[in-house]
């Protein structure tokens, strides 16, 4: 019998984990007992996980009583995406130090797989490898405070980030993961800072054609 704390924190990080990578979209219901039934545990550990996530601000409690994924306003956004520019260059700069070929070659097959996922029109592998690539770098500094807290923005961001996936604007856009990986080859952290800044600013332009002009509009996930 699994321990149940043990259990509790593995419920945890899955679903932390499938918030990052974007695998709910906004406004999407998370019940208890699917998930009790998905993962096949018990309903406590799962409704500790998710009172957890409440309190992290990943999901919002709403009137009825259920669990959801929060809508994303033009100020959150504005404000997750400013704390995105500053701590990810930062991040990506202090592991380069540490960088291997073999943790290379690990986000040269995501980005692989991301470019895979256009053709094959699979959003959730696109969210999923471009997770792995850029957590791929940043774990590699062995951060205690800088990727803790990349991780909180991305599970509130990224529910709302499988919509540039379906933007046929991205196909017009640089790849900055190219210019990321060749950074680090060269071992530049200058230039890796600019392309994680880069890449970072081609999702903010591509976020905001789906913004109107109302300062506090509701941001969801287009169909």
């Amino acid at each position: 019998m699994r321990d149940i704390s043990t259990l509790h924190q593995q419920i945890y990080q899955t679903l932390r984990e499938q918030l990052i990578s974007g695998q709910f979209a906004p406004g999407t219901n998370v019940n208890a007992r699917d998930i009790s039934q998905t993962m096949d545990v018990g309903l406590m550990p799962v409704r500790g996980a998710i009172t957890r996530l409440v309190g992290e601000r990943a999901l919002e409690v709403q009137r009825n009583g259920r669990f959801c994924v929060p809508a994303l306003t033009r100020r959150r956004f504005d404000e997750l995406m400013q704390a995105r520019q500053q701590l990810e260059p930062l991040c990506a700069m202090r592991a380069l130090p540490f960088m291997t070929a073999e943790k290379i070659a690990e986000m040269e097959a995501c980005d692989q797989r991301m470019n895979h996922s256009y053709t094959t029109g699979d959003a959730g592998v696109y969210m999923q490898e471009n997770y792995q690539f850029h957590f791929t770098l940043y774990r590699a500094g062995a951060s205690e405070v800088l990727v803790p807290l990349l991780e909180s923005v991305w599970m509130q961001f990224g529910p709302f980030m499988r919509s540039v996936f379906k933007m046929e604007e991205k196909s017009d856009i640089v790849d900055k993961h190219q210019m990321t990986l060749e950074a680090i080859r060269r071992n530049d952290a200058e230039a890796l800072g600019l392309a994680i800044r880069a890449d970072i600013a081609d999702g903010v332009h591509l976020l905001k054609q789906t913004l109107n002009d109302r300062p506090d509009e509701e941001i969801h996930d287009p169909e």
